[in-house]
């Protein structure tokens, strides 16, 4: 099977027979590839696999997941092929190599972080847990799975309070909405812009170690 997305891979030194790892989907940011994530997560490559996934559309200097209508409303269509690329890339990540589908977790920035929300959330149950920075969950998103519950699903959402690209009111709504739907939220801002501070690294990494040893 031919990969779906043009990738990189970190994974352990040393694959034990028989066992299954933990796995993350890194999702970059509008402009970005697949090189810019993977150094959040320096060092866990030893306890489960890493891929990092180039984005399908060009958009130089890099690569975008989808299209804006205007800020705050991505367009539906680009957004529902970004969708269906990633759940086509998990399953032929499960294919080939020895993933725990129980421990698939998904981390993004920006466009990725908004991808990785809604994939988590519209297939509910297939995700154990997200960590989204400087995103935000779509309007046709809210409206679609409102009255629903994800107390299964954790997430760490972060953002700049000085974002100027993607304004931090954004993820507050975006806050409220998954506590509403009884969602299990790590929600941590930080006196920032568009990027991820030194505290924001640790705080992910802490919260992910937490998650892989709970």
């Amino acid at each position: 099977m031919t990969a779906p997305l043009y990738y990189e891979l970190l994974k352990p030194t040393n694959i034990e027979e028989g066992k299954k790892y933990p796995v993350v989907f890194m999702l970059h940011g509008m402009g970005s590839n697949e090189r810019d994530l993977p150094p959040l997560l320096d060092g866990f490559e030893e306890e489960m696999f890493i891929f990092s996934l180039r984005a399908p559309i060009n958009h130089p200097p890099g690569y975008a997941w989808f299209t804006f209508q205007t800020i705050g409303s991505p367009d539906r269509e680009t957004v529902n092929n970004a969708l269906h690329s990633l759940e086509n890339f998990i399953t032929y990540a499960e294919e080939k190599y020895p993933i725990d589908s129980e421990k698939i977790f998904l981390l993004g920035f920006s466009q990725g972080s908004i991808v990785s929300m809604s994939y988590a959330i519209q297939n509910y149950g297939r995700i154990k847990g997200v960590v989204a920075l400087s995103g935000y969950i779509p309007p046709f998103i809210k409206e679609e799975h409102g009255t629903k519950t994800f107390e299964k699903l954790n997430l760490f959402v972060s953002h700049g309070i000085q974002d100027p690209v993607l304004p931090y009111q954004l993820a507050t709504d975006s806050h409220a909405f998954l506590e509403k739907t009884k969602a299990n939220v790590t929600f941590k801002s930080y006196q920032a812009g568009h990027y991820v501070t030194e505290e924001n690294y640790i705080d992910l990494r802490t919260w992910l170690k937490n998650e892989l040893n709970g």
